[in-house]
């Protein structure tokens, strides 16, 4: 009998799972005086409780301002990151930046494209209302020197040709920059539901974690509009993984403080393993 449950409790740590990546893809909404009780200078602290709490290996932001960048760069110690302002591709305008643990990962390369027909430079795409960028990056576990890509990004809210063709003008990068066929991750607000087809588009390459992953939970709808007392319907922030990762359990983060949620979007939370 004691050899029997021996054998069981092996088996059971032998079906566990083993997390080897952490990420997350978090639209932080700009800093914007209109926002009332709900502006920047109210939601920032618990922010970063929340972002320390969960302690994601890498997270990629929308619509961060310089000023909201820097600041979660200095008040999470931690964490290092890339990315530029899309106006300019320096200071200026909005960011979709890349943190990463800095004790944990090398970054051995990054870059930030153009959403558009010339990604090169600072510059707005067929219908869109807005420059909107990718920013990537190569990193390294110091661990064991598995390394992986990611991508971050943000789509137009109003160019649905935009939306089309940023999803292609992604997949066809994520191609091009990695030749070696290691593991690679998508993430960011993009602005359509499951059923468009840009998402459409994105899985036909690569497999939304939400679909796939071993657990999940939380609501399906990630944007909530600061809209404490209604339901969220709207599912725009996708976290998608190539086929040398599995998902082993996903999340939507509904944290919320004093009935006040930390930002217009709840963060996206992943767990994975290399395969």
């Amino acid at each position: 009998m004691k050899a029997f449950f021996v054998v069981c409790f092996a088996f059971i740590l032998g079906t566990g799972w083993s997390q080897d990546l952490s990420v997350m893809t978090y639209n932080i909404r700009l800093d914007h005086a209109g926002d009332g009780v709900n502006r920047w200078d109210m939601r920032k602290a618990n922010m970063v409780a929340q972002l320390g709490f969960y302690e994601p290996d890498i997270f990629g932001i929308q619509e961060g301002l310089p000023h909201q960048v820097k600041y979660l760069d200095s008040a999470l110690a931690d964490y290092a990151y890339v990315g530029v302002g899309r106006d300019d591709g320096a200071e200026k305008g909005e960011f979709s930046a890349i943190y990463y643990q800095a004790e944990q990962f090398n970054l051995l390369q990054s870059g930030t494209f153009w959403l558009s027909t010339t990604p090169e430079k600072p510059s707005v795409g067929w219908d869109a209302a807005l420059p909107r960028v990718c920013t990537y990056g190569l990193f390294e576990k110091k661990s064991d020197g598995q390394k992986f890509w990611v991508f971050n990004t943000h789509f137009d809210h109003i160019g649905v040709e935009a939306r089309v063709n940023s999803m292609k003008l992604i997949l066809d990068q994520m191609e091009r920059f990695n030749e070696q066929k290691l593991p690679a991750v998508l993430m960011g607000d993009l602005n359509v539901e499951p059923t468009e087809g840009p998402i459409l588009e994105m899985t036909s390459k690569l497999a939304d974690t939400r679909a796939v992953a071993k657990l999940t939970f939380g609501p399906d709808a990630t944007f909530n509009g600061f809209k404490f007392e209604e339901t969220p319907q709207k599912r725009i922030d996708y976290i998608a993984i190539n086929e040398r990762f599995d998902a082993l359990k996903y999340a939507v983060l509904t944290d919320s403080n004093d009935q006040k949620y930390i930002s217009d979007h709840f963060a996206v939370y992943c767990e994975l393993a290399f395969k």
